[in-house]
């Protein structure tokens, strides 16, 4: 049985939900690996090599090789776990999410200081402009009944 996914309505976003979960368990198992740093080490020497070692999909590896890290959040990435890669490349967090928005470092840094992203264009496809996202439902605290 299917369920009502209504997060899916959200412009550029990937959820991590359970099937997602499922979908990017042995990408996540891989990141995971590189806590260690004889993995790490392996891994720098020979990318590939050491992708091959884990029966994740053709399109996770070459997301993981090309550093995509959107590409590895649509294929089942959680972002915890690919953090990872980063720290293994010397990146920053900071540095990580610069790079999925197509911003670099510094305008990443500055748009976040300065409040965030706009809700404009990131709201469900479904609202309007007005609608207001977390609207309580008639009877609910803050309603009265005569």
């Amino acid at each position: 049985m299917a369920l009502d996914k209504p997060y899916q309505d959200i412009p550029g976003t990937t959820i991590f939900d359970a099937e997602q979960s499922r979908k990017g368990y042995w990408l996540n198992q891989f990141c995971t690996s590189l806590m260690k740093a004889e993995n790490r080490a392996r891994f720098k020497a020979d990318e590939r090599a050491y992708l091959d070692e884990w029966p994740m999909t053709e399109a996770q590896k070459a997301a993981v090789l090309a550093r995509d890290l959107n590409a590895c959040m649509a294929q089942g990435g959680n972002i915890y776990f690919l953090a990872r890669i980063g720290a293994t490349d010397g990146l920053s967090f900071q540095q990580m999410a610069g790079s999925m928005t197509g911003m670099s470092e510094q305008k990443y840094r500055h748009m976040m200081v300065s409040g965030g992203r706009s809700i404009e264009g990131n709201r469900y496809l479904g609202e309007d402009g007005d609608a207001q996202p977390h609207r309580q439902p008639q009877g609910q605290a803050g309603h009265t009944k005569d």
